[in-house]
């Protein structure tokens, strides 16, 4: 990490604090570097939380701070509404019928799970099951605000594949890659370069590039769009076309991002990321999908029109199935 000259915090500065999951307002009582001895590390900040006792008060790492700003206020309403929400949903569903809507959304995982328990007795296999239901249900707690307007645009793009049996025109004008560029260039100028804000926006990003690619083919479409892929992939490995050499996130655009982004928590709910990286990363994805809902963004990153690939092309495709 580069140094830093001066703390991006001042004191008496009013900010909001990560506590947890949840963003509170603070005022910064005084900064420090962590270590008084190398003038090129990174700042520590004494914070104090607004209607808390003092006896909260915290020394926190520069990550945990947000400025005043109107888009981290939204921010910390949308997380403070998403976890009310949870807790009344959690008390409104019976724990038996809560245990069989979780199993059921593992999907092909819990059917994998019951193979790979082995044939070395049931009881060892039901222990194993319990096991990994626990661990299960302890990763399920990963929420993403999703702007009303984005929710929308998913389901016009779904009645549009799946009950109209129609394409979006590939390869997109505004291609996955150019979305995410854009981003990060409208973000940074928000950023310190060489802060962990900064890093953490840059591996994001570029994060998303790696995962879009691997992705797409295997859950992001829906099957009316599979020989769509089949065609898209051959071109890109038929030397001299146009799309040779092109990766998948040249290719496909605001839609099936958008259908990325709405997927992330249950794909974050299976990885094994400490607290702290899933609340960051889960914050720079609702960032994201905020400035990605901006009526600018809507009209220039998803496609007015789709196209209807006509009889042909439906017949290879159920052909491809």
């Amino acid at each position: 990490m580069a140094p830093s000259s001066e703390p991006m915090y001042k004191k008496d500065e009013k900010a909001l604090c990560f506590h947890h999951e949840l963003l509170y307002e603070a005022k910064v009582l005084d900064s420090k570097l962590e270590d008084p001895d190398d003038k090129r590390s990174a700042y520590l900040y004494k914070v104090h939380y607004k209607g808390w006792k003092n006896t909260w008060d915290d020394w926190v790492p520069e990550d945990r701070l947000r400025k005043l700003s109107p888009e981290n206020k939204e921010l910390a309403h949308n997380l403070r509404h998403d976890m009310l929400q949870a807790q009344r949903n959690q008390r409104s569903v019976p724990a038996s019928s809560k245990k069989k809507t979780q199993s059921s959304t593992r999907g092909s995982e819990e059917r994998q799970t019951s193979v790979a328990a082995g044939p070395r007795g049931q009881k060892r296999g039901r222990d194993y099951e319990i096991e990994k239901e626990e661990s299960f249900q302890s990763r399920l707690a990963v929420r993403i605000y999703t702007p009303d307007r984005l929710k929308s645009l998913l389901v016009d793009d779904w009645e549009n594949v799946t009950k109209n049996q129609q394409l979006v025109h590939l390869p997109s004008k505004k291609p996955a890659s150019l979305i995410l560029d854009e981003y990060f260039e409208f973000e940074k100028a928000r950023r310190r370069a060489g802060s962990a804000e900064y890093d953490i926006l840059e591996e994001v990003v570029q994060g998303l590039k790696e995962y879009f690619n691997k992705s797409l083919g295997r859950i992001l479409l829906y099957r009316f769009e599979r020989q769509q892929f089949f065609e898209i992939h051959e071109r890109m490995e038929t030397p001299n076309d146009t799309l040779s050499g092109q990766q998948i996130v040249d290719v496909y655009g605001g839609e099936h991002l958008l259908r990325l982004f709405v997927s992330m928590p249950e794909l974050i709910a299976q990885t094994n990321m400490d607290h702290q990286s899933v609340n960051r990363l889960r914050e720079e994805l609702s960032n994201m999908l905020n400035w990605f809902s901006k009526e600018a963004n809507v009209n220039t990153f998803f496609t007015a029109t789709y196209e209807s690939p006509g009889q042909e092309y439906a017949d290879k495709n159920r052909g491809a199935h």
